[in-house]
């Protein structure tokens, strides 16, 4: 707690029902932050705040409703009080060639993955610029910034997520108002082991570490998949003031898998 200096924050966290949303809502949590935990898994969310007692409170969220994403920050600064946090983790992902992929995938990948960034974010600057600070820190994906067979609309989106991210950033700094974004490689999550073939994930994990020619991939050089608290840690650096000179960044978390390419 004494590290980041966090301690009684209001923050808003999107898409925090599992995974590296929720580790995030645990890493903030652990240093004293005051959470309104959102997802649009309405009994996921509220699973995740039990856990955390007075600190989380859960509210039901589709960041692809503009009006229902305005309503919410509005009613978690009446709640909390100003909010000092925002951060965007909820994402799609559907693979598979460009040529097998519809319409209604594409538009989803960008509604939820790039999109709903956009409605969030928008709405915690808004506020945090008359007050002169806050921090909005979004997850994104290394696959946004190096290509991956089978995932040209994830990553298209979380492309599109990254720079929304680093303009904003530019155009709110004046305002004390910090930008960043996280974008992890391979991490133990449902979205990670829904592309590998069941049964196989030992298989599966070695080939992630070790590379795959076939698909043009490389493997991780620190070799291990990343768990959501290694993405998580990131983001609670980020969001606090430890980093308070740091803005429209993109943070590589992924072990070395893109050789930041």
């Amino acid at each position: 707690m004494v590290w980041l200096a966090l301690d009684g924050r209001p923050a808003l966290v999107r898409g925090a029902r599992r995974g590296i949303g929720a580790a995030v809502v645990t890493a903030l949590v652990e240093e004293g932050v005051r959470v309104v935990a959102t997802d649009v898994d309405r009994a996921g969310v509220e699973t995740l705040a039990a856990r955390h007692g007075e600190r989380v409170t859960a509210r039901p969220l589709d960041v692809t409703d503009a009006t229902a994403v305005e309503a919410l920050v509005a009613e978690t600064e009446g709640t909390l009080g100003p909010l000092d946090i925002a951060v965007n983790v909820a994402g799609i992902l559907r693979d598979g060639p460009v040529a097998g992929l519809s319409d209604e995938d594409w538009a989803a990948h960008f509604a939820v993955n790039t999109t709903g960034v956009f409605h969030v974010s928008r709405a915690a600057a808004r506020r945090m610029t008359g007050r002169g600070r806050g921090s909005i820190v979004t997850v994104a994906s290394n696959a946004g910034g190096i290509p991956r067979a089978g995932l040209a609309a994830y990553a298209a989106s979380k492309a599109a997520a990254v720079m929304f991210t680093k303009c904003l950033g530019l155009e709110v700094a004046r305002q004390g108002v910090r930008c960043n974004t996280v974008s992890p490689g391979s991490t133990m999550t449902d979205m990670q082991r829904a592309l590998w073939t069941a049964g196989e994930e030992e298989a599966s994990t070695r080939r992630v570490i070790e590379g795959d020619l076939a698909s043009y991939r490389t493997g991780i050089p620190l070799g291990r998949i990343a768990e959501p608290s290694d993405i998580a840690d990131a983001v609670a650096f980020l969001a606090s003031d430890r980093a308070r000179h740091i803005t429209m960044h993109d943070l590589y978390v992924d072990g070395g898998a893109t050789l930041r390419a």
